[in-house]
């Protein structure tokens, strides 16, 4: 099987600290990898990498056999790999139902005017996205009144809006009250497999990797030191040593 997404022989480093020391890691279509490791272990710095906001000393990135370094961040989501950020980056005077316009139009090159955005032809899958992520109720809201877990998933619809194969996202439910996390990953995981999009995301909640992730990529002061299955990764005695803890 061919990788979506193959990294080879990454290397970054911020003065001293090694973020990367030849990394190779391959995304495959359908997976849902969990990256999983230490605070500063380099791991939010490969999804910047991917996605084009950084460029390491070394190696090559590929998507779907092109390669992607040294592209734009656009660029490279208008070849089809989306960000979701660790805080939702929205227009908070906005509506919400405005912000998904804005992201549909930009995904179809459409620079119309602001006032017009309501009749560009892809109105109809903005509201079907509203509607998948939980969210029909809250489209006519500014998206800086939303609590924390609406926003995570307007965040994911304006990812989705671009029409993406691959969605990398940062600690999806991070700042999400305990008691709402699981339902706002149900919904996002339903949403990512309606539109078959492929997920990466970086978490610290082993609960979300064992119950959300197919894969697992264990990120050890720049190095991956283990990969599989979660069943297989998290009860790795080393990776309970290193990584969770106990």
């Amino acid at each position: 099987m061919s990788a979506l997404i193959s990294a080879r022989g990454i290397a970054i480093r911020f003065g001293g600290v090694v973020a990367a020391d030849g990394v190779s890691l391959d995304v495959f279509a359908g997976d849902h990898l969990a990256i999983i490791g230490p605070n500063g272990a380099g791991k939010t710095t490969f999804l910047n990498i991917c996605t084009g906001y950084l460029k390491p000393q070394g190696g090559t990135v590929q998507f779907k056999g092109r390669d992607i370094l040294g592209s734009s961040p656009r660029a490279i989501t208008r070849l089809g790999i989306a960000r979701a950020f660790q805080i939702p980056q929205l227009f908070l005077e906005q509506s919400v139902r405005e912000n998904m316009l804005i992201a549909a139009a930009s995904q179809a090159r459409r620079f119309a005017p602001f006032a017009r955005l309501a009749d560009i032809p892809e109105r109809g899958d903005v509201e079907h996205l509203l509607a998948l992520v939980d969210c029909a109720d809250v489209a006519d809201r500014k998206a800086g009144e939303l609590p924390e877990g609406k926003r995570k998933l307007v965040d994911i619809a304006l990812a989705l809006a671009l029409k993406p194969e691959v969605l990398l996202m940062d600690e999806p439910t991070s700042g999400v009250a305990s008691s709402e996390k699981f339902t706002i990953m149900d919904t996002l995981v339903a949403a990512l497999r309606e539109r078959a999009v492929t997920a990466v995301f970086v978490e610290h909640d082993m609960e979300m990797v064992s119950r959300y992730a197919n894969r697992v990529a264990v990120w050890s002061a720049g190095t991956i030191s283990r990969q599989g299955p979660p069943a297989e990764v998290l009860n790795d005695p080393e990776v309970v040593r290193t990584v969770i803890g106990g």
